[in-house]
């Protein structure tokens, strides 16, 4: 066989680089009971870079450290909702630099609940006016990505942990020889939920986003689960019909194994309440519920980790 000696024709393909992870704490002050907003954002441009990797050529190369800067300065007019902080940090870069014609902007917020008092001394309702305590694991979470004029939002949430301890069954699945796990008709569900979901519009992105948080509690507590998958699409099934505005919704569940301890070999027995909590390995619940009627755009996930 003769080796080639042809030049192989090389070209850069899709990129995007930006600045990740700025941290953002936003206090406001108009009244005398302040308001938190804590965020991480990461900056993505994508346009026409091309000199920069192939010539090392930083005419086109907005630096990173620019775009953080950006975040702050825009941070001074006040934050709002995270899809709404992302979608002018989108309309900023894409407006002021002719080369750039679109991007991806995450944002993470953390959640701080107002510390309870039972003084009186800067507080209102029973609460402090401005103090503090975190919030547990949960993340809110935004996507914005910007394709020239098209603009896509992904709003969710990551690590809402939830667990009921009746209600769940599971049963009826293949076994060969290799299968040791019991069927139970009682057991305890837990799981962390990812979920994000795509607008298809302009929304009041805080109130939206408070009642699909909602939904997603409520119907993860009234559903009487045989399966992780059944509760999960009943989730996105009951989000997609109140909310109208949402073309599809992705949840990644991980199935949180809670084992009844044996007590026996202490002489005691264990009715259903002494548990290992084992971390891992664990069953991982991933699908995408949506709505038939509406055109699947893959634009607006790129580069979104993982499957959801």
């Amino acid at each position: 066989m003769t080796e080639s000696t042809a030049t192989p024709t090389i070209a850069l393909g899709e990129n995007q680089y930006g600045k990740a992870e700025v941290r953002l704490v936003r206090i406001d002050r108009d009244t005398e009971r302040h308001r938190i907003t804590d965020l991480s954002v990461t900056s993505q441009l994508r346009g026409e870079f091309t000199v920069a990797h192939t010539e090392g050529d930083n005419a086109p190369v907005v630096p990173t450290d620019t775009q953080k800067n950006t975040v702050f300065a825009l941070a001074r007019d006040g934050v709002g909702a995270p899809e709404a902080f992302a979608l002018r940090l989108a309309e900023h870069f894409t407006s002021s630099f002719d080369w750039v014609t679109g991007g991806r902007w995450a944002v993470q917020q953390y959640t701080w609940d107002r510390i309870p008092s039972a003084l009186t001394s800067h507080v209102t309702d029973g609460t402090h006016d401005h103090a503090f305590v975190r919030g547990g694991t949960e993340t809110r979470t935004a996507v914005v990505q910007r394709d020239g004029d098209d603009v896509f939002v992904v709003a969710g949430l990551e690590d809402l942990a939830v667990l009921k301890s009746t209600g769940s069954e599971f049963h009826g699945f293949p076994k060969d020889r290799y299968t040791t796990l019991p069927e139970t008709t009682d057991r305890i569900l837990a799981t962390s939920v990812t979920a994000r979901w795509r607008y298809l519009g302009e929304v009041d992105y805080d109130a939206v986003f408070a009642d699909v948080r909602r939904i997603m509690l409520e119907t993860f507590a009234d559903v009487h689960s045989l399966a992780l998958q059944q509760t999960l699409y009943r989730m996105g099934e009951r989000v997609l019909a109140e909310h109208g505005e949402i073309g599809e919704i992705r949840f990644s569940m991980p199935n949180l194994h809670h084992f009844l301890v044996d007590l026996e070999p202490f002489g005691l027995d264990n009715p259903g309440e002494v548990f290992y909590a084992a971390d891992r390995p664990y069953g991982l619940i991933e699908a995408e519920v949506r709505r038939t009627d509406v055109a699947p755009e893959p634009r607006a996930w790129a580069s979104v980790t993982g499957f959801c």
